[in-house]
């Protein structure tokens, strides 16, 4: 009598799964099997300009008996201080102030030690001049407004509206980090495809500040010195590679 091995469900099942997962692996295009290539380069974009703008900062200040009469008479120089910028054409919006204080001032001698001499008042200002080639003018303006009770601290140059220099640095930006990857590319012996990431790491505009203010050679009007500043825009760019 011939005896026939009977074949289990379980062995039923799993013959045809392995069929499928072999018939898979075939259908997997080559470059499945294959790492992607690509290029990535950093790449800056810089355009220097000329600012248009200038930020004054200027604090008015004045010392008196008492807290009251310091911030009164404080009050009185800085409302100087703001006609003398609305004369120049300063908008009320580009005028802000920034801090206003009374404290009690104290007079150090190695005989009595601190002695209250009065109370001192404070307001600073913070004005956006937006025609820069005016700037000095208002600054004497301002001075000539409150006199020794008026302190310049600071005229910074600056550009008003940077769209237009941005636009042209991320022109730069790209085009210095094609030239890289293609001089990358020609190295390496392979060609550049389509782009497929990018990330602008930086912000659009950077500049180092530049203060002061000087005078000019007759010693009687003030210029503010506006110089060139950077428009920096920085990339990070990829190239797939066919």
């Amino acid at each position: 009598m011939k005896l026939t091995k009977k074949l289990t469900p379980r062995k039923l099942i799993a013959i045809p799964v392995v069929a499928l997962i072999a018939a898979a692996a075939l259908a997997l295009p080559a470059s499945a099997a294959t790492d992607e290539r690509y290029i990535t380069v950093n790449a800056e974009g810089v355009v220097q300009v000329t600012p248009d703008a200038v930020r004054l900062s200027a604090n008015v200040t004045y010392m008196a008996s008492t807290s009251a009469e310091a911030l009164s008479k404080t009050s009185a120089a800085a409302a100087k201080v703001r006609a003398a910028l609305i004369a120049k054409k300063i908008a009320t919006k580009d005028i802000k102030t920034t801090r206003i204080s009374v404290y009690p001032e104290y007079n150090y001698t190695q005989d009595k030690g601190s002695v209250q001499i009065g109370y001192r008042a404070n307001q600073s200002f913070e004005v956006v001049i937006r025609n820069a080639t005016s700037a000095g003018a208002v600054v004497d303006d301002v001075v000539a407004a409150a006199g020794d009770n008026v302190q310049i601290q600071g005229a910074t140059p600056f550009v008003l509206d940077s769209a237009k220099a941005t636009a042209s640095a991320r022109a730069a930006a790209v085009a210095n980090a094609r030239a890289k990857a293609k001089s990358y590319a020609e190295l390496l012996d392979v060609k550049l495809g389509k782009v497929t990431y990018l990330v602008e790491n930086s912000s659009p505009i950077s500049y180092e500040p530049l203060m002061g203010v000087a005078k000019s050679s007759d010693a009687i009007a003030t210029e503010i010195d506006l110089g060139n500043q950077d428009v920096t825009v920085s990339i990070t760019i990829r190239w797939s590679l066919i």
